[in-house]
């Protein structure tokens, strides 16, 4: 049985303009862009037959009229990721925008729990609840890249809510303070140890039967060049923990688009796990993108 490669982890944008505004940073200034055409052209050039769009720009609705174009236009090769602006009420956007059609899920950067481990940890006071009470109901995916001091939280919004699919973005990293930086391209560079620190607490994730990892972004990890080896062990290590049907590879293009480049990005998981078995590949590559992601 064929191959069927999905890049599970991917942004599109437009230069800003009336018809899609979105917010301006650094790497993201307003006459650059990153279309949804030129990905599928480099897509086309390597055999990727279908991605997952991460939302980049804003969390308002109006900044969201990029990423639901590209789902409307192209639906046999997109689904999407949104992001929520109100966090305490979120149940209409979040309505709205899967309502549109292809945003499957929403991302977050916060749990809103207490950063002391030791804490009573009652969930429904944690800021999100209300949104991972809201995805619950409606089968939502939660696109999950959580900062470290509120890792510890994450155990307790799963046992929670056990039945709804949760994607650790990166690799399981988990940003902490003042470790967010920026390469000579302008590119995240996250200066973390290699394992991450809060490996302890993710790895325990496994035995929830809904939660996957990214295998994603190893250029903003990585003390060295691609193919980034010093990330290897802790791949192998995501493997044996999870499984391969709890894991996806994903690009994070357009970051890696000049360097490496999107076709060394699709031979990533060769050269990070050169010794898994065909269908472990073959289920990382794309087969658990398509049974969690696309198969909605």
């Amino acid at each position: 049985m064929p191959v069927v490669l999905i890049d599970a982890h991917a942004h599109v944008f437009a230069k800003v303009s009336g018809e899609f505004p979105r917010q301006v940073t650094d790497t993201t200034p307003a006459d650059r862009e990153a279309t949804a055409e030129q990905l599928l052209e480099r897509m086309a050039a390597t055999g990727v037959e279908k991605a997952n769009l991460i939302q980049i720009g804003g969390q308002g609705v109006e900044h969201h009229r990029y990423l639901l174009r590209c789902l409307r236009t192209y639906p046999e090769h997109f689904r999407g990721i949104g992001l929520i602006a109100d966090h305490q009420h979120p149940e209409e956007q979040m309505d709205r925008l899967a309502g549109d059609g292809g945003i499957i899920g929403f991302r977050l950067f916060d749990i809103g729990g207490p950063r002391d481990p030791l804490a009573s940890m009652d969930v429904r006071t944690f800021e999100t609840y209300p949104v991972w009470r809201h995805a619950a109901e409606k089968d939502y995916v939660i696109w999950l890249y959580p900062q470290a001091a509120e890792n510890h939280c994450v155990p307790f919004m799963l046992q929670a809510f056990p039945e709804m699919t949760v994607v650790y973005n990166h690799l399981a990293f988990c940003p902490g303070d003042g470790t967010f930086g920026r390469d000579e391209a302008g590119r995240p560079q996250i200066d973390l140890p290699i394992p991450p620190q809060t490996r302890y607490n993710t790895m325990g994730l496994h035995q929830y039967p809904n939660v996957c990892v990214m295998l994603s972004g190893q250029y903003a990890f990585s003390k060295e060049a691609y193919p980034y080896k010093d990330l290897s062990q802790w791949h192998e290590n995501l493997l044996r923990t999870f499984q391969a049907d709890h894991l996806m590879w994903g690009t994070d293009s357009p970051w890696i688009v000049q360097d490496p480049g999107y076709d060394e990005l699709v031979r990533v998981i060769d050269a990070q796990l050169p010794e898994s078995k065909a269908q472990d590949r073959a289920l990382i590559m794309g087969g658990t993108a398509q049974a969690r992601l696309f198969s909605r």
